[in-house]
């Protein structure tokens, strides 16, 4: 995916300020910091732990790559990159659904469809429904289990102009179904590689979580860091307004820098303990750099 010239890195630097998929974990409002810290010029963009897209899409890179491993939302990012407006009308469906009764039941209905066939469609609505986007699923079956949130999901218009404004900035970047690894191969000389991926301190009940190995990521990192290419990975930093350090075994030598970038209050704490606003419980990531 590269050349011997650098690009342009980004299409545009205007602050991203309407979010698509409600996700927990979401890098939106943080973005902005951690793009201070990416190269100035790069080749292509891979992102291998895409999620909810805030990062690729603050960033607007002239050529990315983003990537899930969770195949229902790679298929949606993929949808979303061969005509967004689609997403509107699986938005607009589901939406006028719950206006027809309930909101609960109405969302119990499609959260049931859900898990019986696992889809993009279903899963876009259920990301902005749910309770703070904490999209879990159960270890054994996986099976999603989170609850509706106490908001209204916005209306489909509001939806509609977000899908626009997200179009423009990712309208140079490519959505694949593929495993961490696979993406980060991918990436040579000159590439800028940015890892988002399931928190081993708190997020095992998150889709994913599970199965993923940080010793492989971290092989992984290596691996591209020898062909040349730039890795910014986000990791557990601290927690409990700094009372708890999360211990990583962080291989020595593999990061020139490490930062630190405040998160605010845990959401995923917030679902757990039912909506409390837990002034004690202020998150910070790591940010580390091979360069």
């Amino acid at each position: 995916m590269s050349s011997n010239n650098f690009y342009g890195s980004r299409l545009t630097t205007e602050p991203l300020k309407v979010q698509l998929l409600k996700w927990v974990g979401n890098k939106q409002r943080f973005a902005a910091e951690i793009i201070s810290h990416f190269p100035k010029k790069f080749h292509t963009f891979y992102e291998p732990f895409m999620g909810s897209g805030a990062i690729i899409a603050s960033l607007a890179p002239r050529h990315g790559v983003g990537a899930d491993g969770f195949q229902p939302l790679a298929q949606l990012w993929k949808q979303f990159e061969n005509n967004h407006l689609s997403l509107a009308k699986w938005y607009q469906e589901r939406w006028s659904f719950c206006q027809k009764g309930e909101a609960k039941t109405q969302y119990e209905q499609i959260k049931a469809r859900y898990n019986k066939n696992p889809n993009p469609a279903d899963l876009l609505f259920l990301s902005r429904s749910c309770y703070g986007g904490v999209v879990r699923f159960r270890k054994t079956d996986g099976y999603m289990s989170t609850p509706i949130g106490p908001h209204k999901p916005i209306h489909p218009d509001s939806f509609t102009k977000r899908l626009d404004v997200w179009k423009q900035r990712l309208s140079s970047c490519k959505f694949v179904h593929a495993d961490f690894r696979e993406t980060i191969d991918l990436a040579d000389r000159g590439d800028l590689v940015y890892c988002d991926p399931p928190y081993a301190d708190s997020q095992k009940i998150l889709y994913g979580a599970q199965t993923f190995s940080l010793d492989e990521l971290f092989d992984c990192i290596n691996r591209s860091k020898k062909r040349g290419v730039k890795i910014v990975l986000s990791l557990d930093g601290s927690k409990k307004s700094g009372k708890h350090q999360c211990r990583l075994n962080i291989p020595k030598s593999l990061f020139k820098r490490q930062l630190s970038i405040n998160c605010g209050r845990s959401m995923l704490k917030r679902f757990q303990m039912h909506g409390l606003s837990l002034e004690k419980e202020v998150v910070a990531d790591r940010l580390l750099l091979t360069y």
